[in-house]
């Protein structure tokens, strides 16, 4: 099980490091066209709209990232009393119910992003930019690697669950 906890978190890290490049070419991008608007009275609206694509990728892609650094909101203050196994128990359910959440919102995107491709959607606007689609496209791929990370953890936490009582006191 944690051979495949491996595989699932290298994927999440790595589309989390596509994110993290996101967020830095998002940076660079608004300082330029900050500088291109109150230097030359220039400023596109492809480039607005670029700002605006990178936002996708960034946050949807950043869920499961930040999930999987359990850099995500929780009641720490109860949770931190928690024996391992109860630890383990909470892990669980929360990572099913992320899972089941993931996936469902995922499915319902994939039609949305198809719906997009097959319209050839791009930008409504003189000058902006095509292929609209491939923005929505994060929607099933944020969620669904969102699901992943889900199954991820439960699979962790039923490593956990399963492990004998005094194996458990060893790793706590």
């Amino acid at each position: 099980m944690m051979a495949l906890v491996t595989l699932i978190e290298g994927l999440v890290e790595a589309l989390g490091s596509l994110a993290r490049a996101c967020v830095l070419l998002l940076v660079l991008l608004v300082s330029f066209d900050v500088l291109m608007r109150y230097l030359f009275d220039f400023s596109p609206v492809a480039l607005q709209e670029l700002e605006w694509y990178l936002i996708s990728p960034i946050a949807l892609l950043g869920i499961a990232y930040t999930l999987k650094h359990r850099q995500d909101v929780r009641v720490d203050f109860l949770y931190e009393k928690f024996s391992v196994k109860t630890k383990a128990a909470v892990d669980l359910f929360s990572g099913i119910a992320t899972a089941a959440i993931g996936f469902y919102i995922a499915h319902l995107a994939f039609k949305y992003s198809m719906q997009s491709y097959h319209m050839g959607e791009g930008s409504p606007d003189p000058g902006g930019l095509p292929y609209r689609f491939l923005v929505k496209a994060f929607l099933p791929l944020g969620f669904g690697l969102f699901g992943l990370q889900g199954v991820a953890d439960s699979l962790r936490a039923l490593c956990v669950l399963l492990q004998p009582a005094s194996a458990r006191e060893v790793r706590a």
